[in-house]
């Protein structure tokens, strides 16, 4: 995901956006946990891409 996709974003589609990656990420750690994740790398992405709407949606929180 890039952060100019994120600039475009309203902030209830950011919200939206980070539950969306929240349970993804639950998602990969329980398949990590019981062997069936492929590519553990996508835990990586996903922890960034969790940290890029925080940080889009903090920086909103400031400007406000």
């Amino acid at each position: 995901m890039k952060a100019q996709e994120l600039h475009n974003m309203s902030d209830v589609e950011l919200n939206n956006k980070l539950n969306d990656l929240k349970s993804e990420l639950f998602n990969l750690r329980f398949r990590h946990a019981s062997g069936q994740l492929e590519n553990p790398v996508s835990i990586r992405t996903c922890k960034k891409d969790i940290a890029r709407v925080n940080t889009e949606i903090r920086a909103r929180a400031l400007k406000a």
